[in-house]
């Protein structure tokens, strides 16, 4: 009689238990080949959007490892394991740890939204708060700067994220922005014609579009023009000291002045 009670009970545990702990298995064999899956997916679709390979296995391994832990949650949740406590437990954990690094994971997301959208990539001529500079590198929580006299600026990517940020480099062709003056006793058509001469020399000056020489101010002491070359972005900063050596050479041999401030001074006559 007990051997046949022993049966019967293990019997109907049997089949009480049984088809939850096939259930589980299959889940656990089902949601481990769709996370796998689903990684590799997430691969090659930032791969595609050009994000750098070295960040690749972190973002997926990140993904593929939050999607595990909900996977084994919800297989104990199925044999009756009581789960509640690990989520708090887990979610406590979480929010400390969210909270220790809040300034750290903030520049981590933005630095993850510049791989994937790269609203610049390296060696792009950027300003970035204030700053500006080549990117040099695109790192998950910095981006790193050489300026035109060779430092090296680290920039946060949340202040990328959070701030305005010009990629100077973006469409390939750059205005070079500049101002000269002259002195009011010159003659402004032949400074004009000086400067048009000096642009024309300039092999890394575009000759579509033309440049643009205008008077921009009537100054305290000179007659200032706004002269705005194009050129391809990589040429900016050689173009620029360029066209400030040879207008001022230029201006020396043609006989045009470049003013200085200075002030004229009356004294009255002694009785």
């Amino acid at each position: 009689m007990e051997s046949l009670f022993d049966f019967a009970k293990l019997s109907e545990l049997f089949t009480t238990y049984a088809p939850k702990v096939v259930g589980a298995i299959l889940t656990l064999i089902l949601g481990l080949w769709l996370i796998n899956a689903l990684s590799r997916q997430i691969k090659s679709f930032l791969r595609a959007r050009g994000v750098d390979e070295s960040v690749l296995p972190f973002l997926s391994s990140l993904v593929s490892t939050g999607l595990k832990v909900m996977l084994l949650l919800s297989v104990a949740s199925m044999f009756g394991i009581e789960t509640t406590s690990f989520i708090a437990i887990i979610s406590a954990m979480a929010f400390a740890v969210g909270l220790a690094l809040q300034g750290s994971l903030g520049h981590f997301a933005s630095g993850v939204l510049i791989l994937i959208f790269k609203p610049y990539k390296v060696g792009d001529l950027v300003k970035i708060d204030g700053n500006v500079g080549v990117v040099e590198e695109i790192q998950v929580f910095n981006t790193l700067l050489l300026t035109p006299d060779n430092r090296r600026v680290i920039i946060p990517n949340g202040v990328v994220t959070s701030g305005v940020m010009t990629n100077i480099s973006g469409p390939g062709i750059i205005r070079v922005d500049m101002t000269f003056g002259i002195s009011y006793g010159d003659d402004i058509d032949k400074a004009r014609a000086v400067i048009q001469e000096v642009a024309d020399g300039c092999s890394m000056v575009l000759k579509d579009p033309k440049v643009d020489i205008l008077v921009s101010e009537l100054a305290d002491s000179s007659v200032n023009f706004a002269v705005r070359p194009w050129c391809k972005s990589d040429d900016f900063w050689a173009v620029y000291f360029y066209m400030h050596e040879h207008i001022k050479k230029a201006f020396d041999k043609k006989g045009v002045s470049i003013p200085f401030p200075q002030m004229d001074v009356h004294l009255p006559k002694a009785g």
